[in-house]
């Protein structure tokens, strides 16, 4: 009896937890190409180093990095323009932060869908999550649902391919317990919006991350600055007044 090939799919990963977990959970049933976007972040080298890491593990050859540096021209973000400062955590904020990066994710997501076309892929997957995502409008559900719209209509016929964010109406302490079920290397994932061989615990990315790991009752086995971050401990930056 002949096997049927596993579908083909595009995996964007940022180096960072969600996509960590969302590439472990995609490899199951499908085949999967990583893709990494450098678009002059100030974490750049640390989560290119991670990209590597979670692809060796997982034991995936078929990986693009794609660099935009033009995003860092235009700027408009804490994270592409020096000069405005990454914020303290503060999670009950409304509005969208100066951590957001116009539009990102559709530049993104313009990159893997012309992968995929190449490759023969029907997927591309994004590990985005609405309720933790600091806000950004480019982590909704509508968001993606337009994206396929645009992509059915700019792409050869018969191409079918649809963008996926199979995690989008989850919490991350969901994928820290999915992860864990999938044996995941957290250690080799970074989420802080600042380089250093230790994350800041400091900004929202970290903030996030340290929630969803003390509400999955699981140990966060990245470094922090401040060992009390990592561990809850009074002050754990800034998150405890936001759960």
């Amino acid at each position: 009896m002949t096997v049927p090939p596993k579908p083909k799919g595009v995996v964007l990963v940022s180096g960072g937890m969600d996509s960590l977990v969302l590439a472990a959970f995609t490899l199951r049933e499908s085949e999967i190409a990583l893709l990494h976007v450098n678009y002059g972040q100030p974490t750049q080298r640390k989560e290119l180093a991670c990209f590597h890491a979670i692809a060796d593990h997982l034991k995936v050859r078929d990986r693009l990095v794609a660099d935009i540096g033009y995003l860092k021209v235009i700027g408009g973000s804490a994270l592409t323009d020096p000069r405005i400062a990454i914020p303290q955590p503060d999670l009950s904020r409304d509005g969208v932060p100066v951590t957001y990066v116009p539009f990102r994710n559709a530049h993104f997501l313009c990159i893997a869908v012309s992968w995929a076309e190449v490759i023969g892929a029907k997927n591309v997957y994004i590990g985005a999550v609405m309720a933790d995502s600091s806000g950004y409008p480019d982590c909704r559900p509508e968001f993606y649902e337009a994206m396929n719209e645009a992509i059915r209509l700019g792409t050869k016929e018969g191409s079918g391919i649809a963008v996926r964010a199979p995690f989008v109406r989850l919490r991350k302490k969901d994928l820290v317990l999915m992860g864990k079920s999938l044996d995941v290397p957290f250690g080799r994932s970074w989420s802080c919006y600042r380089e250093g061989e230790k994350a800041c615990g400091r900004c929202d990315s970290c903030a996030l991350r340290l929630r969803a790991f003390a509400e999955a009752g699981v140990s966060d086995p990245i470094e922090y600055e401040r060992e009390s971050d990592r561990t809850g401990g009074p002050g754990a930056g800034g998150v405890r007044p936001s759960y």
